[in-house]
């Protein structure tokens, strides 16, 4: 990873690719919780946890960037806002949003398997 402390014009395309991964982080937190929760519809609830599990791993490592970029920032608008930057936040959010959802209505699944 670069240093984000002092963004250049010649470090956007590598600015692009740290944007790029916190969208597959938070697309992969994303697609293993919607697996996770196929799984308790099936009655797997140890793989739906495990699944879980993985998917906060993955969005703990997109948070990681997110947090990096905003602390790099500092409220200056040293960070130049572009259309990829807002998709990797909007991903982020649904990801974070979907993975609460998703907890619960395992939990719901499991209570109601009982």
């Amino acid at each position: 990873m670069f240093e984000l402390d002092d963004i250049q014009e010649d470090t956007v395309n590598e600015l692009e690719e740290v944007v790029m991964g916190l969208i597959i982080n938070a697309g992969q937190a994303r697609s293993l919780a919607y697996t996770a929760l196929k799984k308790a519809k099936q009655g797997d609830f140890d793989n739906a946890k495990i699944l879980m599990e993985q998917s906060h791993s993955a969005l703990n490592e997109a948070h990681k960037v997110q947090t990096q970029l905003i602390e790099s920032d500092m409220g200056e608008g040293r960070i130049k806002v572009s259309l990829v930057l807002v998709h990797a936040q909007d991903h982020l959010m649904n990801a974070m949003l979907a993975r609460e959802l998703i907890t619960e209505l395992i939990e719901l699944h499991e209570k109601l398997e009982r």
